[in-house]
Parts: structure tokens; C-alpha cells; sequence
């Protein structure tokens, strides 16, 4: 494989027919991280090109408004009130106010036919180790993944922790808007009524275990429990509060700044030997120790060089990412820097998620494999609905998951089942979705190494055998390079 498109595999999603390759890709991909990133698709399947509609991108007071609205007509059905307890008003009322369905294809597009290739793949990393998506909080993960991870592509890891760790996506996935201080007003007043109320240490945990420091710090149980102490009051549910109820409890309406003080727990705690004070701002304080924690930057420098750079990650490789981090102060420009320089320099291939894989096929056959904006209610006979395409590659980021997301381990999708699934989409993209599906053609752009043209060699003159071996070769695998 050319140099071109070996970086852009390990690095990005490969480039599309219509784009130029770049003769310095080393200089390409750095400038890649402040690229814009419009959300463009397609209206229909076929269709041009083009930015998605504002309308379907709902800021996160729009979304609230939804849910909410959502949630006062399905107790209504439920209710059987008229007008309400119909299928259409049912579909209706979906179509209208769920936007978990139009931002799974909405992602797909900007992955298929953004410019933007290097900075989607760095969000995707990043969603997957900021895990939540499932029930409710789908409604909210796009914003999340827009908002608070891309948002803070030219910040620091600190701030992209606390946005994260505040987003009501996130306090949704993990309950956090049920916790509550054990020395609270709110449990003291729950108590008084013999009403359960109490402190859940989800958030707390997943800080600690999974953003952050890792196990290796060696932290204790009083430690999750005081990360959870200080999480306590933070987010309220969505889709079952008004307004008015909002305001009154914590005087504010934006979800993503919502802090209850009589669910609050008193007092400082103590979490891993730092003291954080009481009160909303001893949240920040947590989150800005913890970026900095020496245990967090080489647990996520491994878990960066593991996604990026190669399968088996050597010290070398952790520590060159570590070490940017450090200078930069956790600039976040500078450690995808510091990663994009490693996986250019390491000639070892980077095996590449199914999700990954569908979505560098997709453009390197200029496929148009998912339904357009307008059809998302839409059955079409020879498109796949975008969430069966997600399931079927074992892979969404708006579905309930393993708290530590998906695994970078090739071992762990290497399956006869897997690979099987990988066949199928192929010859699913040669029979309906592809205008590129001469397998020389990829060959010469890619410039394929001599097995992948010998393995096409030995099956014949079927072109869709072809097709399908290249597609699912090693080479476009990320199995080998050379």
C-alpha cells in the first residue's frame, strides 16, 4: 500500500476518488486536526452531496424540549388518551421528537463523505473511551460527541474530561442524576418520607477506573465512593422534568451545567490523597487533578498508541505520546500530534475496526450504502437501515455497551463470525452501493502489495469474487502493510 493510503488507514478513513492525494502526508494529516468539520450528506441515496439541514441538528435546549415532549405524549397513549393512542400518533411522535436514529446516519455521513477524516477518527477514539449512549441518553449522544469531544479538539484534556464527565448524556448513562450526598438535604428529606434515596457510585467508578488513572493507581473503594460525593447533585432527568422544575432546583435550565445543591454532599472529601472541597466548583477541581494524574496520561497514551500507531504498543510508542503530553501541557493538539507522528513512523500495520473498515471501503468504492436525511423513516428495498448496519457490525455508540467500550484488540474481532460479516458487506456494496468496483482500479490508487494482487489473481475472472476478496483482504484489513 502507497505511503498515502497507509497513513490514512491507520490514521483516517482513506481518501475518496475525488480527492487529491497529498504529497507530504505527514504535513496533511497534522493540518487535518484544524480542518472544519461540516456535516455534509445526502438528501436521498443517490443524491448530491451537501451540508445536512440545520434543522436536524437541534442544539441541546432543542433536544431537552423534545424529550420532553416525547415523554408527555407517550404517557398519553399509554393513558389512551384520543389522538394520542393511535400507531400513527405513535410513529408520529418518534419521527418528530427522537433524534437518536437521524444522528446514527448523520454520523455515517460525516464519516463516508467529510474531508475531515483524521479528526472523525480521533472522535470516534474518544466516544468509545467516553462510553454512554444507551436508553435515554442516545437522544443526547451526538451533542455530546459534537459539543463536548470534537469542541475540545483544540483545548485540553482537562476540559475535554469535565465537558464529558458534565455532559446530561453522561449523567444520564451512568444514573448520575439520581445520586445523592448520604449527608444531603435531599436524603435527609427522602428519609423523612420513607422514600429511597442515596448515593450511586457509577460515575465515580468509571472516573477513576476507565477515564482516568486506571487501576494501576492502586485506588480503594473510600476513593470511588468520594469521586461519587463529589458527583452528587449533578444532572437531572431529562425528559420527566419541566422547566419551572429545573429552575427551582437548580436555578438553572441548561443540562449541561445542572448542579443540585440539596442532593449535594457537605464537606470536603479526599480522593486519591487530594482534597476537593465542597460545592459545584469541587467537581472541576476533580476532573483538572485527574487529567493531570501521571496514571492517566500512560493509561490513555497506551490506549492511544493501541488505536493508532500498531496492535502490540512498545514503550517507545506510550512514551513518545506521555511525553508530548506532559510539554503540552495536555493540549490535546499536541498529543493527537504526538500520535499522528508515531503511527507515521511505525511501519507495523494497525488493524482496523469493523465500523472503521465499513466506513474506509464505503469511500474508497464511493459507495452510497446509507439512506439520505430524507429517508430516515424511509423503507428502502436495497438500503439497510443505518442501526441494522451498526448491529450487524457488532458496533454503535447508541446502544448500552461494556463500560470500557469497544476493544482495540484485533484478537477480540478476528472471529469466523466476524469475517464472515465483513464478506457479506462486501457483497452487499458490490450488488447495491458501489461506482467503483473495478478491483484493478483500487489496486493502482491504493497501490496493493504483490499478495493482495496474487490472492485476486488466483480466484479467476469473477469480478465480484474480486471485489469482495480486496474488500476483505488483509491488506484492507490492517492485518499488513507490505
Amino acid at each position: 500500500m502507497n505511503e498515502q493510503f497507509r497513513i490514512s488507514q491507520k490514521l483516517g478513513l482513506m481518501f475518496r476518488p475525488e480527492e487529491t492525494l497529498p504529497v507530504d502526508i505527514k504535513s496533511w494529516a497534522i493540518k487535518q486536526l484544524k480542518v472544519p468539520s461540516p456535516v455534509l450528506g445526502t438528501e436521498t441515496v443517490h443524491s448530491e452531496i451537501k451540508p445536512w439541514p440545520k434543522s436536524l441538528q437541534p442544539n441541546l435546549e432543542d433536544r431537552a424540549a423534545m424529550m420532553r415532549l416525547h415523554w408527555e405524549n407517550t404517557k398519553k397513549r399509554r393513558q389512551k388518551i384520543k389522538g394520542y393512542d393511535t400507531e400513527a400518533a405513535r410513529q408520529a411522535n418518534d419521527r418528530d421528537n427522537r433524534m437518536h436514529k437521524k444522528d446514527m446516519l448523520k454520523f455515517a455521513h460525516q464519516n463516508v463523505y467529510g474531508s475531515d477524516q483524521v479528526r472523525q477518527r480521533l472522535v470516534s477514539f474518544w466516544t468509545n473511551h467516553f462510553t454512554m449512549g444507551g436508553f435515554e441518553s442516545r437522544e443526547l449522544s451526538s451533542h455530546a460527541m459534537e459539543e463536548g469531544i470534537l469542541g475540545s479538539f483544540n483545548d485540553s484534556f482537562a476540559s475535554m474530561l469535565y465537558k464529558a464527565t458534565t455532559h446530561p448524556a453522561m449523567l444520564m448513562y451512568l444514573d448520575n442524576h439520581i445520586s445523592a450526598g448520604p449527608n444531603s438535604n435531599h436524603v435527609r428529606w427522602a428519609r423523612s418520607r420513607n422514600e429511597q434515596a442515596g448515593l450511586n457510585d457509577n460515575l465515580g467508578r468509571e472516573l477513576l477506573e476507565l477515564h482516568t488513572v486506571s487501576p494501576d493507581v492502586n485506588y480503594t473503594e473510600t476513593d470511588i465512593r468520594n469521586a461519587a460525593k463529589v458527583l452528587a447533585g449533578w444532572g437531572m432527568d431529562v425528559q420527566g422534568n419541566s422547566p419551572q422544575n429545573l429552575i427551582e432546583q437548580a436555578g438553572t435550565i441548561n443540562h449541561w451545567d445542572m448542579y443540585k445543591k440539596n442532593w449535594a454532599e457537605p464537606g470536603s472529601k479526599v480522593v486519591l490523597g487530594k482534597t476537593i472541597y465542597q460545592g459545584k466548583q469541587g467537581l472541576k477541581q476533580l476532573t483538572d487533578f485527574l487529567a493531570t494524574h501521571d496514571h492517566t496520561i500512560n493509561h490513555l497514551s497506551f490506549k492511544l498508541a493501541e488505536h493508532f500507531v500498531r496492535d502490540d504498543p512498545q514503550q517507545a510508542d506510550i512514551d513518545y505520546i506521555s511525553n508530548a503530553w506532559r510539554q503540552g501541557n495536555g493540549s490535546m493538539e499536541k498529543i493527537h500530534t504526538a500520535v499522528i507522528e508515531r503511527a507515521i513512523d511505525s511501519k507495523e500495520p494497525k488493524f482496523q475496526w469493523p465500523m472503521t473498515w465499513l466506513f474506509q471501503v464505503i469511500r474508497l468504492t464511493d459507495s452510497r450504502y446509507f439512506k439520505g436525511w430524507s429517508e430516515v423513516d424511509t423503507y428502502l428495498n436495497r438500503t439497510m437501515e443505518t442501526r441494522r448496519i451498526f448491529e450487524e457490525l457488532g458496533q454503535s455508540f447508541w446502544v448500552t455497551r461494556q463500560p470500557n467500550g469497544y476493544s482495540s484488540k484485533k484478537e477480540d474481532w478476528m472471529s469466523g463470525e466476524m469475517f464472515e460479516r465483513r464478506i457479506r458487506f462486501s457483497e452487499s456494496i458490490y450488488n447495491s452501493g458501489a461506482r467503483i468496483i473495478d478491483p484493478d482500479v483500487i489496486m493502482d490508487r491504493i497501490g496493493a502489495n504483490k499478495e493482495t494482487r496474487r490472492l485476486l489473481t488466483s480466484l479467476g475472472m469473477s469480478r465480484r469474487n474480486q471485489f469482495i476478496a480486496l474488500m476483505c483482504s488483509p491488506e484492507l484489513m490492517g492485518l499488513e502493510n507490505a
